[in-house]
């Protein structure tokens, strides 16, 4: 029988009686009592009152003289009234105001004499110039109400106030606890089947974001009593508890059973993808928050089901997420059981905010750290089309998606050395880059989607890359093909070669495994289009619809043994330490929409493909050759 979890709760259920249970358990948070000057973000515990007057005493509010000031009536600029030196006393700024004396006048408006006399032309009001008491802060007012964040001016308030030490909510304590017989502590040099420990670096990072402090304990094998003893000491030393990983339907999955006997599981199993095996548990009123071990799952289940429980803690009010309507690039397909999270790269379009669905694997962490917005699924929705609508709560500020330069098509490692550059000399501008294929990139660019389209297409019957495509596919103009690199396509082996490929028609050999581009893509057009000249059949190529996205990913295959050979690039196979087997020089252009050819990012983008420092880069890759990039290619017919 297969595994099901217990629950498949609707989330935002799960995290309003996972609060209402903490809460009814005791779940509130500590305090303790810091110095003033250490106070700065942090959130009052209760009410902060003036211990004193600020000021405490009447002080001069400039540089001047204290007088009387019924000895300066009368004054005008016609009846100057001259001072004795008894009559009035010298202050600065701040200085306490003599008790025989009710007024200030300022530097500026006395005449000094030569016997130490002064003459004023106009008369002085009482308590001008003079700061009373009181007057900033009174003794016994509030300067704070309860649960407020601590901003700098208000360390000057209360200090002025005599209030030198404050109530504040003690930060949460966060206990992470890793666990896996595979796991183990970063290092440079992990061996096959070692799985680095990362997500509580992750998790600590967020955390703190959010005004927590974090514990990770020791990575923990799986064995269910030194798990269940990691728990149970977590809990008694921290505020909450994530248990990462056994969360799911392994042999070796724990979490549930072990937070089951140590306290109670309220629901394993969130009607939410990633993070569905999401364990929420408590130990009294300690949650213990059962976490999946694939990062993206967990990135999710921290933010979506432990956030929630920081802001009640530090009382601290959840901020709307930022969201903004944005055009989808391509279709989104969802499961009808789960709420879905999918990571997007996105930017503007002229006035179009268009996304571009990142790689929804559950592992794959540096989804993340591209992603400029977050697209929610509801539960019971099939997903969205392309050229949908949909709301997107953002990652990246407005500012930067709307100088970002939006490319969709063909991949290359120079891509990311192009948006890097571009960074360099304009700090102001950023690229944002879907990998679709030289096919989808021409589609994009058709439906306005894009800057920029990488491609690489080669004609079969006149041997031309790139131009036929843009005759057949823009009939009426409207795009410019800019000129950018030759690069070297050919056979990326294992290193040393051990099969002793020598030629493209070795991928049929009997037992090769091959790797391959998706369809639409200009290698996989050229790798159809050299089976084709070789007379081989696809169907005897062992592999050939194994498709990968990227160079770097077939690459990558090919250095974990999983592969012997792959069509890509001479760098892909470089930065793999890969040996590599030629078979021809193409041409890797860029298409441009008129309509984009004069914004910023494409001027930036222009001078930097002409810049030296691209030169210097793109040669010191290797596998590429330059002319004139950056040049308008002029399309005849």
């Amino acid at each position: 029988m297969a595994f099901e979890y217990l629950t498949n709760v609707p989330l935002e259920q799960a995290k309003k009686d996972y609060l209402a249970l903490l809460v009814e358990q005791g779940y509130a948070p500590r305090t303790q009592v810091i110095p003033v000057q250490q106070a700065c973000g942090r959130v009052t515990a209760q009410p902060v009152y003036a211990h004193i007057c600020a000021p405490h005493y009447a002080a001069s509010a400039m540089d001047g003289v204290a007088v009387m000031a019924r000895d300066t009536f009368g004054a005008t600029e016609t009846t100057p009234i001259t001072l004795r030196p008894e009559q009035f006393t010298v202050l600065d700024t701040g200085d306490p105001i003599p008790e025989d004396k009710d007024a200030v006048i300022m530097v500026e408006d006395i005449v000094k004499n030569s016997d130490g006399s002064i003459t004023i032309h106009a008369a002085a009001a009482p308590w001008q110039h003079i700061r009373q008491i009181g007057e900033d802060v009174c003794a016994g007012e509030m300067i704070l109400p309860a649960h407020m964040e601590v901003s700098p001016s208000a360390i000057g308030a209360m200090i002025a106030g005599g209030v030198l030490e404050i109530p504040v909510i003690c930060k949460p304590l966060v206990g992470i606890i890793p666990t896996g017989d595979e796991i183990i502590p970063p290092c440079a040099d992990p061996r096959p089947g070692d799985i680095m420990e990362f997500n509580s670096s992750i998790f600590s990072a967020m955390l703190g974001q959010w005004g927590a402090e974090t514990r990770t304990y020791p990575i923990v094998p799986d064995k269910f009593d030194q798990i269940k003893a990691a728990v149970a000491q977590a809990a008694a030393e921290c505020d909450l508890v994530i248990l990462n990983a056994g969360s799911s339907a392994g042999r070796e999955d724990f979490s549930a059973r072990v937070i089951g006997e140590l306290g109670q599981v309220l629901y394993h199993g969130i009607a939410m993808k990633p993070g569905k095996p999401a364990i929420l548990g408590c130990m009294g009123a300690k949650p213990i928050l059962g976490v999946p071990g694939y990062p993206v799952s967990g990135i999710i289940v921290i933010e979506e089901l432990l956030k929630p429980l920081i802001e009640y803690w530090l009382k601290a009010g959840a901020a709307p997420a930022p969201t903004a309507l944005a055009t989808l690039t391509r279709p989104v397909v969802s499961g009808l059981k789960y709420q879905e999270f999918v990571r997007v790269r996105m930017g503007y379009v002229g006035d179009k905010l268009m996304a571009s669905p990142l790689s929804r694997g559950s592992g794959v962490v540096s989804s993340f750290m591209k992603a400029d917005g977050i697209l929610t699924v509801p539960q019971g929705v099939e997903g969205y089309e392309a050229g949908e609508q949909v709301p997107v709560r953002l990652l990246s500020r407005e500012d930067k998606l709307k100088n970002t330069l939006v490319v969709i098509g063909s991949h290359d490692p120079l891509l990311d050395e192009l948006a890097n550059l571009m960074h360099l000399e304009d700090g102001s501008v950023y690229m944002s880059s879907a990998h679709v294929g030289s096919m989808g990139g021409i589609m994009a660019i058709r439906r306005g989607e894009a800057h920029a389209a990488g491609c690489h297409l080669l004609d079969t019957e006149t041997g031309e890359y790139n131009t036929a495509f843009i005759k057949k596919y823009f009939p009426k103009g409207g795009v410019k093909l800019l000129r950018c690199v030759g690069r070297q396509q050919g056979l990326m082996l294992q290193k040393g070669n051990p099969l002793g490929i020598e030629k493209f028609a070795d991928i049929a050999r009997p037992g090769l495994r091959f790797v391959n581009r998706q369809k639409g893509s200009g290698t996989r057009i050229l790798t159809d289009y050299l089976c084709k000249k070789e007379g081989l059949a696809p169907e005897v190529i062992y592999g050939y619809d194994r498709e990968e996205l990227t160079h770097t990913s077939v690459a990558a295959q090919l250095a974990s043994g999983s592969a012997d050979a792959g069509m890509g690039i001479y760098s892909a196979a470089q930065l793999y330490d890969l040996d590599f087997l030629p078979v021809c020089i193409e041409e890797y252009d860029l298409i441009i929409p008129d309509h984009a050819w004069d914004s910023p990012m494409v001027r930036q983008l222009v001078a930097t493909l002409k810049s030296q420092a691209f030169r210097e880069k793109i040669l010191a890759m290797g596998g590429y050759t330059l002319d004139r990039p950056g040049e308008i290619i002029e399309i005849q017919g």
